[in-house]
């Protein structure tokens, strides 16, 4: 019988994405100037205040408050009156080096036997229902933040708009799995006080319904229009008012959101999270790769969904283990443990080559750190960075790598597959 499913994402002003980008921008400075840096970097923020943490190994210095006051300035959290804002909030620092006993599992003599900088098993998961191969609940739910955040930047239909806010898809499937219809929307966003309370609540609702939700219509694909229809369910802001937001409202951590950044509850997570860590982490940079495969053995033809395990000790380069779910849509006639051993024995999957071939050694982070680490579109874009001293560097890099069709003709020929 049918079902219903949901997934939700939050804006770059939630206070935990908020962690989130600070610690990923320090890692981008970082890299920039050294790219052998081994960072992990937490950020805690709340009122009036942001607080620094981790470990760090590198030949250069950056200016850690100008980057995380930059970072919260782009966001929007520019007005006092919100009780955190870019120039006056105050930030503690409490970063140390990196310890010895993890750096010299890592950096070996030949950079090719660099091990795995943590023990654990990360996931990669993909299925065609949409035209990025991301589960459609949290696909549509970057995507009406997304677009309320540019409304909130450049437009002038909804000027009471602040930067904290989520939303939620849920969308009812049939017995094959295969998406019906959206069943309910919610969207709950900050705002600056106006009017009485129900006013606020009825204009916000009607803003939303038209002109965000319309915004989103004309960018998906005409199958995925053929599921929106007059009866959608919405709530917005539903308790009614949603004025104290950001990290006044609620405090903010790196990493609390794991499931918003991969596959909104659809396939599985290893645990570990992503943001201000260095992709000597397999934490991240292995779940990017099994993310770059799964997306690649869906496109290829391989299965319509895909699920990758692989796992690490930490200062091994080996992984010790990898294990294939296709859910039973494999396209060709062999068991997912054949086809898990055919992918290990022919890919190389040690720490060195994933950070070599999705070219992870650049200041590329920032920009995974808001709506999603997946299903975004790969590009070239022109980063300028400040050294500690004044120096600038400009950096052409390619964001989200991991995101190419780039394996598709290599799977194909190891399955035997026709182009």
């Amino acid at each position: 019988m049918p079902y219903l499913f949901t997934s939700e994402s939050v804006s770059e002003g939630h206070p935990d994405k908020i962690a989130d980008q600070i610690s990923d921008a320090i890692l981008d400075n970082f890299l920039a100037f050294d790219a052998d840096s081994k960072v992990a970097c937490e950020t805690m923020v709340t009122t009036g205040q942001v607080v620094l943490a981790g470990e760090v190994n590198s030949q250069t210095y950056i200016d850690l408050q100008k980057v995380t006051r930059k970072v919260i300035q782009r966001i929007g959290y520019t007005d006092s009156s919100m009780k955190f804002s870019y120039d006056s909030c105050g930030i503690l620092s409490a970063i140390h080096e990196q310890s010895n006993e993890i750096r010299q599992g890592v950096d070996k003599e030949n950079p090719e036997d660099q091990g795995a900088g943590d023990q654990g098993m990360m996931f990669g998961y993909a299925v065609n229902e949409t035209e990025n191969y991301m589960p459609l609940a949290l696909d549509l739910s970057h995507m009406i933040l997304q677009e309320l955040a540019e409304v909130r930047k450049t437009g002038d239909e909804m000027t009471y708009l602040r930067p904290d806010s989520k939303a939620q898809v849920t969308l009812e499937y049939d017995d094959e799995h295969k998406p019906i219809k959206i069943h309910t929307i919610v969207v709950s966003t900050q705002h600056d006080e106006f009017g009485g309370e129900e006013a606020m609540q009825e204009r916000i609702k009607r803003d939303i319904i038209q002109f965000i939700i319309p915004r989103v219509f004309q960018k998906v694909s005409q199958k995925v229009k053929d599921l929106f229809h007059p009866d959608i369910i919405y709530h917005v802001n539903p308790t009614g008012k949603f004025v104290i937001g950001g990290p006044h409202g609620d405090s903010g951590l790196t990493g609390r959101k794991i499931i918003v950044d991969t596959y909104g509850g659809k396939g599985a997570h290893g645990g570990g999270a992503f943001s201000g860590k260095d992709p000597s982490k397999v934490d991240r940079s292995a779940a990017y790769a099994m993310r770059h495969l799964a997306k690649n053995m869906v496109a290829a033809g391989i299965c319509d969904e895909a699920l990758v395990q692989i796992s690490y000790a930490i200062g091994v380069a080996e992984p010790m283990s990898m294990m294939v779910d296709t859910y039973g849509t494999s396209k060709v006639q062999m068991s997912d443990a054949r086809i898990s051993e055919i992918l290990i024995n022919n890919l190389d999957y040690r720490p060195y080559a994933i950070e070599k071939n999705l070219k992870l050694r650049n200041p590329i982070y920032e920009e995974t750190a808001a709506y999603g680490h997946m299903g975004r579109v790969p590009q070239v874009i022109t980063k300028t960075f400040e050294a500690y001293n004044g120096e600038e560097i400009t950096k052409e890099v390619e964001l989200f790598t991991w995101e190419k069709l780039d394996l598709v003709s290599k799977l194909k020929e190891l399955f035997h597959l026709e182009d």
